[in-house]
């Protein structure tokens, strides 16, 4: 069924009139979903409104039952998902204190090393399926094998980034496989993340409360400290901080390009293959903690923060989701399928060792969070936790994002992410496949003989 007065060219021939209808449509669906009973409901059960937005946003886009979007309008949604998660990690640090690491060390190891495990697992696995199960049946380029840890634990940034290195390395249909891989995670990571929520919440895995709760709470903070529910200079103040740490990444990589000229060319390759979001965490943290040395946190607003980070969290899920490109998908949908079923399956089985053999509390909300992460990009992990775990009771966020300032520069679109395709293009698949496997069962090793020498220590 087609609503033809939409798909009139002239409506949406401007990119600026695309864009603002594009923020007014995301809007609409983000406001509805809120207001819509049933879905504030199953939000409560885990199962996030920016997804149901989003399936929303599909059935009615060029590839869904109604085209009431064009496909101009939903183009333009694909390029919001890197600003919108650059927004996520520079609110990451900024919006809360400085963890003090005393007494974290062991869970911020643990929750490292598994980090680490589920990362350069990926790039094994993605090995084994691209060699043993799509060679033999179809033309495969063996830059395929970084398609999982691009997708899943890149997420859109790292797939564009990386793209580039693709198509210059001659594996042309790598960027939109690897966007496609990167929508793949973040929506499996969202809907399977609501199932564990509510069978955590069913089994009672953990001590949760009621979203509804925290929301009310969320209000009656914000009605406490401002005469009126939006102060725009608090807002705009927050947006400027926000906005600094998004500065200080760009132009730390831009200098990092600059000086590159000086290097061989395998580092220059690899610095012009950098995303910024390693970056930008550093200079949210780096913003966090002068503030906190001359004592002028009070110019960061902590709900603020988070606010920020969540709506940008909502809108990046939303966009990732609607602009999904579903020709892409059934075209190549043997490759993603396999990719994407085995890439879980590998998440699954590392989260559920280190859940049962290394962490000693909170084990859910901690492989929650990294199954998020490690899945969908590190806001898919955020928005779980704040689903599972609305009131921190668990300390996991803390944990978590001290975690991700050393994580984020290896894996997630770090170094290995960016080394991985040029390495592959000199020493072989083979190869690098058999070093991930070494790199990802030493991790593991060292994860269980660490934690049996740190509690022998204690006892």
């Amino acid at each position: 069924m087609n609503i033809s007065f939409l798909q009139n060219k002239d409506v949406f021939s401007n990119s600026l009139l695309i864009s603002f209808s594009g923020f007014l449509i995301i809007s609409f669906f983000l406001i509805f979903g809120r207001r819509l009973k049933l879905a504030v409901q199953l939000e409560r059960f885990g199962l996030p409104i920016a997804v149901i937005s989003g399936v929303a946003g599909i059935s009615i886009g060029p590839y869904g039952l109604i085209h009431f979007l064009s496909k101009e309008t939903t183009s333009v949604w694909s390029n919001f998902p890197t600003p919108l998660l650059s927004l996520v990690f520079a609110t990451l640090m900024m919006g809360r204190p400085i963890p003090n690491i005393n007494g974290l060390i062991k869970p911020i190891v643990n929750q490292f090393l598994l980090a680490l495990s589920l990362g350069f697992g990926q790039f094994f696995i993605g090995g084994l399926v691209v060699k043993y199960l799509l060679a033999p049946h179809m033309d495969i380029n063996p830059l395929m094998g970084c398609l999982i840890e691009v997708g899943f634990e890149g997420g859109h940034g790292a797939a564009t980034i990386i793209g580039e290195s693709f198509d210059r390395l001659g594996f042309s249909d790598g960027l939109d496989l690897g966007l496609a891989m990167a929508t793949m995670g973040l929506l499996t990571s969202s809907l399977l993340g609501s199932i564990f929520i509510f069978i955590g919440r069913t089994l009672r895995l953990s001590d949760t409360e009621e979203i509804i709760d925290k929301k009310e709470n969320l209000n009656t903070n914000i009605n406490l400290k401002t005469e009126f529910l939006v102060d725009l200079r608090v807002l705009l103040i927050n947006l400027g901080f926000a906005g600094l740490a998004i500065i200080f990444g760009v132009l730390l990589l831009q200098f990092l390009r600059y000086i590159s000229n000086y290097f061989g060319e395998f580092s220059r390759e690899i610095i012009f293959s950098l995303p910024v979001f390693p970056l930008i965490l550093i200079g949210s943290l780096l913003i966090r903690y002068i503030l906190e040395k001359t004592k002028n946190t009070d110019f960061i607003s902590n709900i603020l923060q988070r606010e920020i980070g969540i709506l940008s969290t909502d809108l990046l899920i939303f966009t990732a989701m609607a602009s999904l490109d579903i020709a892409t998908v059934f075209e190549n949908w043997v490759l993603i399928l396999l990719l994407t079923i085995f890439g879980l399956f590998w998440n699954l089985i590392c989260i559920a060792y280190f859940a049962y053999f290394i962490f000693d509390d909170y084990w859910f909300e901690k492989s929650l969070i990294e199954f998020g992460n490690s899945t969908g990009v590190v806001a898919s992990g955020l928005l779980l936790l704040r689903l599972a775990d609305p009131k921190n009771i668990s300390k996991t966020l803390p944990i978590f994002t001290s975690k991700q300032l050393f994580a984020q520069l290896i894996l997630s679109g770090g170094f290995f992410t960016v080394v991985a395709p040029l390495v592959i293009s000199k020493i072989g698949l083979d190869y690098w496949t058999e070093i991930c496997a070494l790199i990802t069962f030493l991790i593991i090793i060292i994860a269980f003989l660490f934690n049996k020498k740190f509690s022998a220590s204690y006892q």
